[in-house]
C-alpha cells in the first residue's frame, strides 16, 4: 500500500478578515497569511478573482500590534445609526469603536500646487472655499461629538490661501479644542513674513503640520511637481524665528525618499521649533501619479524598521503600536536636549498603556523612567521658572509628570501613519480608526472611508456600486 505525502502550505493561516475587491469595491473575505515574514491578505471577489496583497514586512511586529490593542474610547455623539454595516454607515455610527484622536476640517479644494501624490486630488483648478461660517458649524459637530476634541487639524487643499484662514484658526481656538494644526505646504509661510506673525498669536495650543517630504530636489519634483527645497527651508526659519510648534509630515515613497527617513528625523532635530515627525506611506487614494500598489507598497513595519536600523536612537523598543489603532499607527516619544534626544517610550509598561482607564504615570511606580529623565536634564541648570506638568503626550497615552520647567518643547517624536487603501483594507482597522474627517454635513467619517466612499460625487458613486454588489 502507497501513501501520498499531504502538502504542507506554504503560508502559516493566521486568521481571517473582510477587505475590499480593489476594482469594484465590494467587501469581500480575505484569509490573512504569514509567509517568509511577512504578512498578507489573500483576497477573492467573485468578479474579479484573487489577490494577494502585503500588508505588513515584518510578521513579529504585525503580531506584537495585537497584544497592545485597548479598549476604545467612544465619541460623546453619534450621527448616523447602524443600518447597512460598516463601511456604509459612517456618520460616526454606534458601530464604531474610537472616538476623534485626530479630526481634520478641509477647509478648501484650492491648491497652489498641483502635486503628483496628493490624496484629496487639490490643484489650481478647484477654485472652492468653504464659507466661514459652514466651516465653524462643522467645528460645532466635532465638539459635540466629543466634548473637549484633542487635536483638531485644518486642512484643504491648501489652507493657507483660504482668504479667511486667520479666522478660520481663531474661531477654532474660540472651541474647547486642546490642539490646533495648520496643515500647510510652506509656501505662504516662507513668503509672508506678516501672516506667520499672525500665527505666532495662535500660542499656545497651535502648531504648523509642515509638509516636508525630502532633503533633495528630485524627490521633490516626484512627489510635489517642484523643486520646494528653498520653500521648505525658508517657512523652517521663519517658524523658528517666530517660536512656533511645528511637526514635520513626510509622505514615503518607495525608491524616491524612503531612504532618507533617518536623514529627515536628524534634519528636524536642528530646529528647536520641530517637536516631532510624522511619517505616512503613499496609499492608493486621489492623485497618485506613478505609484504601482502591487509594486511600490512601502507599509509601515518597513518606515519603522528603517529607522530601528538606521543606528539612530529609537531602537527596538523605542517605537511601539499605538493602541487605539496598533496596526495603523506607530509611536516614539524621545526627551529633548538640543539636538539630542533620549527615547522613553520603551519604559512605558504594555499592560499600562492598554489599560482601560485613564492614568497617569508616576515616578515612584516607575523609578527606570524617573532615572532617565534625571540623566538626561541637569535640574541644576534648567530654568524652572514654575511648575508644569506636561500635557497628554497623544490623547490615547497616559500623562507623565516631568520635573519643573519641562514642557512640550523638550520632547520629541516620531509617529508612523498607515492609512488603508482599497488594497489593504481592513474592517477591523477602520472600526478603530481615531482619524477622522469632519464633513459640512456635519457628519464624522474615518479618513479612509471618507477618501473611498463619501469625499466627493465620484466616490458616492462607487459606493452605490459597492452596495449593489454585495
Amino acid at each position: 500500500m502507497t501513501t501520498t505525502a499531504r502538502r504542507q502550505a506554504p503560508y502559516v493561516f493566521f486568521g481571517q478578515t473582510t477587505s475590499l475587491c480593489d476594482e469594484c469595491l465590494t467587501l469581500v473575505p480575505a484569509k490573512i497569511a504569514i509567509e517568509d515574514g511577512r504578512v498578507y491578505y489573500h483576497k477573492r471577489c467573485r468578479t474579479h478573482g484573487p489577490r494577494k496583497v502585503l500588508v505588513s514586512t515584518d510578521a513579529a511586529y504585525w503580531r506584537l500590534c495585537h497584544d497592545y490593542l485597548k479598549p476604545g474610547d467612544r465619541p460623546l455623539v453619534l450621527q448616523t445609526h447602524t443600518e447597512r454595516g460598516c463601511p456604509y454607515d459612517c456618520g460616526l455610527c454606534p458601530d464604531h469603536e474610537q472616538h476623534s484622536c485626530l479630526a481634520l476640517i478641509d477647509v478648501n479644494e484650492a491648491c497652489n500646487l498641483t502635486c503628483p501624490v496628493c490624496f484629496s486630488d487639490s490643484s489650481p483648478r478647484r477654485s472652492l472655499h468653504r464659507p466661514l461660517a459652514e466651516i465653524e458649524r462643522m467645528m460645532d459637530a466635532l465638539v459635540r461629538s466629543e466634548g473637549e476634541p484633542d487635536l483638531l487639524q485644518i486642512s484643504g487643499g491648501e489652507p493657507t490661501i483660504h482668504p479667511q484662514i486667520l479666522e478660520i484658526l481663531a474661531a477654532a481656538k474660540r472651541r474647547p479644542i486642546r490642539h490646533v494644526m495648520l496643515n500647510t505646504n510652506g509656501i505662504r509661510i516662507a513668503e509672508d513674513p506678516e501672516f506667520v506673525k499672525r500665527l505666532a498669536d495662535l500660542r499656545p495650543g497651535f502648531e504648523v503640520y509642515l509638509q516636508f517630504d525630502s532633503l533633495r530636489p528630485e524627490a521633490h519634483l516626484n512627489l510635489r511637481g517642484a523643486d520646494l527645497t528653498r520653500i521648505r527651508r525658508e517657512a523652517l526659519e521663519a517658524l523658528e524665528r517666530a517660536g512656533i510648534s511645528t511637526t514635520l509630515v513626510v509622505v514615503v515613497k518607495q525608491g524616491v525618499n524612503d531612504d532618507e527617513i533617518p536623514a529627515i528625523i536628524d534634519h528636524a532635530l536642528q530646529w528647536r521649533c520641530v517637536r516631532g515627525v510624522v511619517l505616512q506611506p503613499v496609499q492608493d487614494a486621489g492623485r497618485n501619479e506613478g505609484f504601482d500598489p502591487s509594486r511600490d507598497r512601502f507599509p509601515l513595519s518597513a518606515i519603522r524598521r528603517r529607522i530601528v536600523d538606521s543606528g539612530g536612537p529609537f531602537g527596538e523598543g523605542d517605537i511601539i503600536p499605538l493602541p487605539c489603532n496598533p496596526e495603523s499607527i506607530a509611536i516614539g516619544y524621545a526627551l529633548r536636549k538640543g539636538a539630542k534626544i533620549a527615547p522613553v517610550t520603551s519604559f512605558f509598561p504594555r499592560e499600562l498603556l492598554v489599560e482601560s482607564l485613564p492614568n497617569a504615570i508616576t515616578f515612584e511606580k516607575y523609578p527606570d523612567l524617573h532615572r532617565q529623565v534625571l540623566e538626561f536634564f541637569s535640574l541644576s541648570t534648567a530654568e524652572c521658572n514654575n511648575e508644569k506638568k506636561l500635557a497628554e503626550l497623544l490623547c490615547c497615552l497616559p500623562e507623565v509628570p516631568l520635573p519643573a520647567g519641562l514642557g512640550y518643547e523638550d520632547t520629541f517624536r516620531v509617529v508612523i501613519v498607515e492609512f488603508m487603501d482599497a488594497h489593504n483594507f481592513c474592517l477591523g482597522r477602520v472600526k478603530r480608526s481615531c482619524i477622522h474627517f469632519v464633513t459640512p454635513e456635519e457628519k464624522i467619517i474615518p479618513f479612509e472611508t471618507y477618501n473611498l466612499f463619501y469625499r466627493d460625487a465620484a466616490a458616492r458613486e462607487r459606493m452605490r456600486r459597492s452596495l449593489e454588489g454585495r
